[in-house]
């Protein structure tokens, strides 16, 4: 039986055409991001397929969220997925007819310019692109949705406007979680984790990275997210490059969680591009070279 794994729907939504890249699986739809991290937690479907971030609109709150300090998953890989909106509406109906334009908030927020030039048009928000599609499919009303190529041929919806999205290099980036099992390395790898700390004071962050910078791993993101215990009380989401099996990367997480109140692993994953493995051979070699002048340097000090 193929592995299960979820992902926001319905079907049509820029979350089902990642998962669709996957091979091997059966995609389960559920209707929220919520929804979705916890069926994943509770072993309804193996893994589930969450959007991260977006190269216009940042961070995913949602889905980071669930993840910091909603459930204990992994992500075991990312993948990321181009990202082309289009203008959607019932055959028949044409642009300027249009009353209203449906969309996720997100993808609203990326045709900022193209919405601009309809200002007479109401923009509703939905839980979904793939949500929208259905809503203006069943109103008779003449509506139109911003989404997917797939929504639009899913839903019986002709494409009023290509590529409305304001920047043609959009992209999402995805990760896929599970549960209990870390991902095995491959040399190319990254790890997320949330680092919790006692105390606002002077030089926490610096603490923090200052244990990074001297083990020369090289930070790929730096995020701080409101730990909802009250205002200016922070953690802060760190991803960087290598595996957990990476020796360097276990003494730096070892030293972390001995220093800090809580350092909490959210995984070590493959991950797209060449850029890390690249930056880790140099640094290794850099270590090695290193490591050499110094034994040279000792085999030099005089002996009593």
């Amino acid at each position: 039986m193929a592995p299960t794994v979820g992902f926001l729907g319905p079907a049509g939504s820029f979350s089902h055409e990642a998962v669709l890249t996957l091979e091997g699986v059966e995609p389960v739809p559920a209707p929220t991001f919520a929804d979705l991290l916890a069926d994943v937690a509770a072993g309804r479907v193996d893994q589930g397929l969450i959007p991260l971030e977006n190269a216009i609109e940042g961070t995913v709150s949602a889905t980071i969220d669930g993840l910091v300090f909603d459930h204990d998953l992994f992500v075991v890989r990312e993948l990321v997925l181009p990202v082309h909106l289009h203008l959607l509406a019932r055959p028949g109906v044409a642009a300027g007819d249009l009353t209203a334009v449906l969309s996720y908030v997100h993808a609203l927020a990326q045709c900022r310019a193209f919405l601009t030039q309809h200002p007479g048009v109401e923009v509703r928000p939905t839980s979904s692109t793939s949500e929208a599609a259905r809503l203006v499919a069943e109103s008779p009303e003449p509506w139109a949705a911003i989404g997917s190529a797939t929504a639009g041929t899913l839903f019986g919806l002709a494409t009023l406007e290509a590529d409305v999205e304001d920047h043609p290099d959009n992209a999402t980036r995805f990760v896929l979680v599970g549960r209990d099992v870390i991902a095995a390395p491959t040399g190319h790898d990254r790890t997320s984790i949330v680092c919790f700390q006692d105390a606002d004071r002077p030089g926490s962050l610096y603490g923090i990275l200052g244990r990074f910078a001297a083990r020369d791993i090289n930070l790929t993101k730096l995020e701080s997210r409101p730990t909802k215990r009250g205002l200016g009380d922070y953690c802060f989401v760190i991803e960087f490059e290598g595996h957990v099996a990476d020796d360097v990367v276990a003494d730096c997480l070892a030293d972390l969680q001995a220093h800090l109140a809580r350092v909490k692993f959210l995984g070590s994953y493959p991950v797209s591009g060449r850029a890390a493995s690249t930056r880790r051979a140099e640094v290794d070699a850099a270590r090695r070279a290193a490591s050499t002048w110094i034994d040279d340097l000792r085999q030099r000090v005089a002996r009593d």
